[in-house]
């Protein structure tokens, strides 16, 4: 429910504030004096955008050192929509008149307010899309998230489509008697939505759970802002996808700005306007469900590449048949038929381990505030290029579709729509030969970085160290079969790293080591994580390169922080399944923390039952 009102928040802000400005705000004012407004009021947010490439990472970083007992996302997501949503009603009154009291104390508090506002939306986007990698660490499942999340944002932001006009003309008429898209309108308009925003985060906050394990809790040091540019910097996966992003989002944002002054100026038809929003929610009733469903089957690289193709026939329809209402019908469809920013996001989650694993940091706020970056910045291009448009083409003010000569059309189409075909294609050329994060790919990053911590090789600071107690913990075998050294299990032919054991097994039945409780595991269920009533903490890691397989042939009889007794059943897998995919089925149980352990005993091979004691391990 989250990005329902959030989508519905930066719609307003990006698409209709605009709108806002260049039709009603200036009303009264003369020509020369409110163009000259309009472009400084442009101007100002398409800056006050760029220097939030500077911004958002501080506040990402801001996010990422937050500890509370909510979790580091909730109170930014609730304070930052609360205060920009006030922010955005105060900038939709006008400023209460400010602008005919003196223009130029209107722009310094326009701008005070503005970046205020941006700030705190800011940190409300960043922590929500923030929150998606501490809800599961798979892959498959983020996409399960982040397409519902998508499908909701969709019917927010299209639905304003479909709604603004009837809105603003209704609460218009109320105030004026007049059948117009006026002030009074355009103001309970913002106030609708920026409402709407609030319940919809109050939901988020009450109604998610942030997963602890251990792949965050590994890298859960202090950052610095000089960590956060070097962690960036060196994430290549992530800046070539920011960038083929970065050029969907301009030319979708650039579309999505003209086309009321398209429907309003060019085809004379503004009540016909409501289409736009329909063809919008309608496919995203389909693509947005539909994408989970797909990707089981179709790589993300390719779903990324038919949803952009659909955009770039869309923009020939748009060029050159938009007199055909049939076409441009089609045309609207084809342009929404697009999974260019759910495979970017899910791409840019996914690069959060691409990251700890090369450099050691896990930044999940701070770059998943680059996606939201782009969109402000996109958006401000797209204001400050709408504004030019509509100055240009004589769009300002009492235009109507009358008013237009063929110049004006001609300067329209070729700032509205060649200018975004050409990004469009630009987006797919470097997405398809820049960007290698693939779903499998992630996968083996997520098995690394888990050995990683096998070998002790994790981030974890003394102060977040569990407290070793001088006690021993008796660890049971959690499976049958057979017995063995952890180093006879091979790797990518290396032993596995770490200290613990293996047991090649003889059934699919993992059962619990020791009295404890369950710590966490991953979405794909091929490990578990386990603390014993003495601390000891522990992994039960199913098979090797079994993360590929998704959590398929994995059931699970636990749920996350359940308290264990020895020899409790906690997992059936299936040993078949796990063969015939070519992966080895061997069990391994090592201990994250050796560094606080007296040495253990070898390891004698035999065959052994679950239950039957390995040995006793004891804390220094």
């Amino acid at each position: 429910m989250g990005n329902f009102g959030h989508a519905a928040f930066y719609g307003a802000l990006s698409n209709y504030f605009i709108v806002y400005v260049t039709s009603v705000m200036f009303v009264g004012v003369s020509s020369r004096i409110a163009d000259k407004l309009i472009g400084l009021i442009t101007g100002l947010i398409v800056l006050i955008r760029i220097l939030e490439i500077f911004i958002n990472p501080l506040l990402g970083n801001i996010v990422d050192n937050t500890h509370s007992r909510w979790g580091k996302f909730k109170p930014w997501i609730l304070s930052g929509t609360i205060i920009s949503s006030v922010l955005l009603i105060a900038l939709f009154a006008g400023l209460f008149g400010l602008i005919k009291v003196n223009w130029i104390l209107y722009a310094i508090v326009f701008v005070i307010v503005f970046v205020v506002m941006d700030i705190f939306y800011s940190f409300s986007d960043v922590s929500y899309w923030g929150m998606v990698p501490a809800l599961s660490e798979d892959s498959a499942e983020r996409g399960v998230y982040t397409s519902l999340g998508t499908f909701t944002g969709a019917i927010g932001w299209n639905g304003l489509t479909i709604i603004v006009v009837p809105v603003v003309t209704y609460f218009t008429y109320l105030t004026t008697g007049k059948h117009e898209q006026g002030a009074p309108g355009w103001f309970a308009f913002a106030v609708i939505i920026s409402l709407l925003a609030i319940v919809c985060a109050t939901l988020v906050t009450i109604g998610t759970h942030e997963k602890d394990n251990l792949l965050r809790r590994s890298a859960q040091q202090k950052t610095t802002i000089k960590d956060v540019i070097s962690a960036l910097a060196h994430n290549d996966q992530l800046l070539w996808t920011c960038l083929a992003y970065f050029m969907y989002s301009l030319a979708n944002t650039i579309t999505t700005g003209v086309l009321y002054y398209f429907f309003k100026f060019v085809l004379g038809k503004p009540g016909t306007y409501w289409i736009v929003g329909m063809a919008a929610m309608i496919i995203s009733f389909c693509t947005s469900p539909l994408y989970p469903v797909l990707n089981r089957f179709i790589p993300r690289k390719w779903l990324y590449t038919l949803g952009m193709v659909c955009m770039m026939i869309a923009y020939l329809i748009f060029i050159f048949f938009h007199d055909n209402l049939t076409l441009l019908v089609i045309g609207l469809v084809l342009y929404y038929f697009t999974f260019a920013q759910l495979v970017s996001i899910l791409t840019m989650t996914d690069s959060i381990e691409y990251g700890q694993l090369k450099n050691g940091e896990r930044n999940e706020a701070v770059i998943l505030s680059i996606r939201p970056l782009i969109d402000n910045l996109t958006g401000a291009f797209s204001n400050g290029l709408v504004g030019y448009i509509a100055i240009a083409a004589g769009m300002t003010g009492a235009a109507t579709a009358a008013d237009m000569t063929a110049k004006n059309i001609a300067t329209f189409n070729s700032l509205a729509f060649y200018i975004p075909f050409a990004l469009s294609i630009l987006s797919l050329v470097i997405f398809l030969t820049k960007v290698k994060l693939s779903e499998k790919a992630h996968a083996e990053i997520v098995d690394e970085l888990t050995l990683k911590l096998a070998a002790g090789q994790s981030n974890l600071t003394d102060d977040q160290l569990t407290k070793s107690k001088p006690a021993s913990t008796k660890v049971f075998a959690p499976v049958d079969g057979d017995l063995i050294p952890m180093g006879q299990v091979k790797v990518n032919g290396q032993p596995f790293p770490g200290t613990g054991f293996a047991i090649r097994p003889s059934d699919g039945h993992i059962y619990a080591p020791f009295d404890g409780r369950i710590v966490f595991t991953f979405s794909t269920k091929h490990l578990i994580g386990l603390v014993s009533d003495q601390g000891l903490e522990a992994i039960i890691h199913i098979g090797i390169d079994t993360v590929n397989l998704n959590g398929q042939g994995f059931v699970s009889h636990y749920s996350d922080r359940q308290t264990i007794q020895a020899g409790d059943l906690l997992m059936d897998f299936d040993r078949e399944l796990i063969n015939q995919n070519h992966y080895d089925d061997t069990v391994i149980m090592f201990f994250t923390k050796p560094q606080q352990l007296l040495p253990l005993a070898p390891i004698t091979e035999r065959p052994i039952n679950h239950g039957d004691l390995i040995e006793e391990v004891q804390n220094k």
